[in-house]
């Protein structure tokens, strides 16, 4: 049996906040998208959810961490660095998930989360905050030759909500790709355990970032990434209408958004690929 753990990086507020603004779950969402991405894969994945956010995890199996052949880390509305318990407890465990061997992939909060735990840097962001897309990622030749980027294209766009951003890599820490906003994808290795990580959401659908939007609101207004309330309401109907019929030229179009985002299968490329070669450990061709 494959066995994969996601950590939900997210409050249950904030999980609350989402749905109703017409979004997911964050940790059923992933746990629906690790899935579904074994069964494309021939491979019957499990996921168990803990969400040390809330409180001490509650194990299936008596907290045996190295019972899983992989730990999953989402996107969080916390900032690493406040050194609030709820932060603190989701670096506990990830340090304890790395000396159990385990390999990781950390979606935004989940790379600055494993940042911390391996003695790396995160700050707020002096660039502000990036949402909605991340533009001109660029591959450097360590991410071209990196396995979590085997078929995509060296410069893409991808899903995004952030305000923070690493500042400094812990020690062996590989960077793999960045753009105007700073650092976007990295490899860290910590002892027998290795962290795939990236700065945004390969999990996320449109639909998703759209009810994010909603979600955020005025202080996406405030941030002046929105004219006002309206504009930021159109913003997110224009989403979820490419998420309903993702050939729509005309909305792609007018967002900049080419195959990286529009297609589920050029989206997810990160996600599927650690799933290749870090859980099912088929080499890389």
């Amino acid at each position: 049996m494959t066995r994969v753990l996601i950590v939900d990086g997210n409050s249950a507020e904030t999980r609350a906040q989402q749905v109703a603004a017409g979004g997911t779950d964050s940790g059923d969402a992933y746990a629906d998208i690790v899935s579904r991405l074994g069964a494309e894969l021939g491979v019957r994945i499990d996921c168990d959810i803990v969400r040390p956010a809330d409180g001490l995890p509650t194990w299936t199996d008596g907290g045996q961490l190295g019972n899983y052949n992989g730990a999953a880390i989402t996107g969080s509305a916390h900032n690493v660095y406040s050194g609030q318990p709820a932060v603190m407890r989701q670096v506990d465990l990830t340090k304890a998930v790395l000396a159990a061997a385990v390999p990781v992939f950390g979606s935004c909060w989940g790379l600055q989360v494993a940042v911390a735990a391996t003695g790396g840097r995160v700050i707020e962001n002096p660039r502000g905050r990036e949402f909605g897309f991340a533009r001109r990622i660029e591959l450097n030749q360590a991410g071209r030759e990196h396995p979590m980027f085997r078929d995509k294209a060296p410069v893409f766009e991808a899903i995004t909500v952030h305000r923070d951003c690493v500042a400094a890599l812990p020690p062996g820490g590989i960077e793999l790709a960045r753009n105007d906003m700073g650092l976007q994808a990295a490899e860290i290795r910590q002892g027998a355990s290795v962290v795939w990580g990236v700065q945004y959401h390969p999990e996320y659908t449109l639909r998703e970032i759209a009810a994010t939007a909603r979600r955020y609101g005025d202080a996406l207004v405030q941030d002046q990434l929105f004219h006002d309330t309206a504009h930021l309401l159109d913003f997110s109907a224009d989403l979820d209408a490419l998420h309903q019929t993702p050939g729509n030229r005309m909305l792609a179009w007018r967002y900049g958004l080419g195959p990286g985002v529009t297609q589920a299968s050029q989206r997810l490329t990160e996600l599927r690929n650690w799933l290749v070669h870090q859980i099912l450990k088929q080499p890389p061709n």
